[in-house]
């Protein structure tokens, strides 16, 4: 029963860090509606698309930065329970997905997949990011890095680790993927907004 309350503890605090969202509060201070601009997302990819490289790059550092804090602050407290890690930063993706103060509608989780990766396994982390940055130079499409992000690590983990991480990340991964589904719809209808026109504010709201 120990372990039990221990659990439900470390996914609550990964839940509330997940929850916060500098994306809504950077668009309140400048007067935009991030939902209804752009892909209508709270997240950092959004925001580089209404409000330029410098709100985006706040908001990226961020939600990467929560991920990465919920899976730090867990294993300290809860240094003897398996898998804590895995399922505080799994958590804290699902809180920012589903934050509770918004009726359950957030970003899509995929910087704060990433925090949470960077603390799982930093080697496949900086590998990662290689090859995200050669696809997306290479389709100018972010939700590209995004698929293998959350399907890779999966994978990866349940090779090279344990089937029960592999099993929590893929809560997160299975999550994010049907949150990206319009994108995907999008890039195949050619629609989808690319983020070289997003960097050169195409789409910026004034």
């Amino acid at each position: 029963m120990e372990s039990v309350a221990s659990y439900m503890l470390v996914v609550l605090i990964g839940y509330l860090l997940g929850s916060l969202n500098l994306a809504l509060l950077l668009a309140r201070l400048k007067g935009v509606d991030i939902r209804a601009g752009g892909s209508g997302n709270p997240g950092a990819s959004n925001a580089v698309t209404l409000m330029g490289w410098k709100a985006g790059a706040l908001v990226a550092l961020h939600d990467v930065g929560k991920g990465i804090l919920a899976v730090w602050l867990c294993t300290r407290l809860f240094p003897a329970l398996p898998y804590c890690g895995a399922a505080a930063g799994v958590a804290c993706v699902l809180g920012h997905i589903f934050p509770f103060y918004t009726n359950f509608r957030g970003g899509k989780g995929f910087a704060t997949y990433l925090g949470m990766t960077l603390m799982l396994n930093w080697k496949f982390f900086v590998a990662l990011l290689v090859a995200i940055a050669i696809l997306v130079l290479i389709t100018d499409y972010i939700v590209v890095g995004t698929m293998t992000t959350v399907v890779s690590f999966p994978v990866f983990c349940a090779v090279n680790q344990h089937y029960v991480l592999a099993l929590l990340l893929c809560i997160a991964s299975l999550v994010i993927i049907y949150k990206h589904r319009a994108n995907l719809v999008r890039i195949y209808h050619g629609t989808e907004i690319r983020v070289r026109a997003a960097g050169k504010g195409k789409y910026r709201v004034k």
